[in-house]
């Protein structure tokens, strides 16, 4: 569980916040699932909203409170803790009900929430290429410097090479965008996984069986995202995405994956424009 030490944190405010906090980001990924398990939970929380695109995150401020640069953060009772699914972890065990990693199956859990958290990287790389569709580099050479120089530098003590990963994969953007190739690879890789959740869907209506879990939560909220990039999901994977339907008629589901309307005319204007160059996921990924 990744939770911070002492060392770690530079900005000192926050070791005083009482209560459940969540700094985080409207359209992230890993924020909306948590926003979402917060809400299933009933878990009341203080919001401190971070503006990635005018990013926020690689801020001194911010840095000094996470020294990775990623949202989503609790800071629980003046302790701060990084990484959504080490969050889940520790607020399923603060707040024990609803239960949604069930007994018996805590191993699986995080065997499969690792898995999720693997193709992190790929979901960045689809949404940047067939979402988001920045018209420049994704983050300027100023916001990596400061991405850089700012923070502690270590997690839980130690010397951490997280930010070095994320700023090349940053860098490496900028230089050759994100290419049919790293774009097909990924994608791949999200077909074999939701070709795994169809078979677990065959046989019971949640990924655990009878019951909502938060692996429907972090699974969903990955599916979704590459649903708006062109990510044959119905025809592909049928079960999974009647499973989504399910789900997107929650109430608390709905209203993480509701965007405003000019969100969702970019979102639309690329991909037509990507139908008319014959650049769509599909048509890259060889679907």
């Amino acid at each position: 569980m990744v939770q911070l030490v002492d060392g770690d944190i530079k900005t000192r405010e926050v070791l005083d916040w009482k209560g459940v906090h969540l700094l985080h980001a409207s359209g992230s990924s890993c924020s909306q699932k948590l926003r979402i398990f917060l809400s299933v939970k009933g878990i009341a929380w203080e919001s401190h909203l971070i503006d990635l695109h005018a990013n926020e995150n690689f801020r001194p401020w911010f840095l000094g409170i996470n020294p990775r640069g990623l949202v989503p953060v609790l800071v629980h009772d003046g302790v701060v803790h990084i990484e959504s699914n080490d969050i889940i972890t520790h607020l399923e065990k603060s707040f024990p009900a609803p239960k949604l990693i069930p007994a018996g199956f805590e191993n699986e859990v995080a065997k499969l929430l690792r898995h999720e958290d693997d193709l992190h990287m790929d979901l960045r790389t689809l949404s940047f290429r067939f979402v988001f569709n920045p018209p420049g580099p994704p983050k300027s050479a100023e916001a990596l410097q400061s991405y850089a120089a700012n923070g502690s530098g270590t997690v839980q003590g130690a010397a951490d090479p997280d930010k070095a990963a994320q700023i090349a994969f940053w860098e490496r953007a900028a230089r050759e965008g994100f290419s049919d190739e790293r774009s097909r690879a990924s994608a791949q890789k999200f077909r074999v996984a939701f070709a795994e959740i169809d078979q677990r869907l065959a046989a019971s209506p949640y990924l655990l069986g009878d019951a909502l879990s938060v692996l429907d939560i972090a699974w969903f909220i990955y599916a979704h995202r590459l649903s708006l990039g062109g990510y044959p999901i119905a025809r592909l994977h049928p079960r999974v995405a009647a499973w989504m339907g399910k789900l997107a008629a929650r109430p608390d589901f709905a209203r993480e994956i509701a965007s405003p309307p000019e969100v969702m005319a970019h979102i639309a204007a690329t991909r037509r424009a990507h139908e008319q160059a014959g650049k769509t996921l599909e048509a890259i990924a060889g679907f």
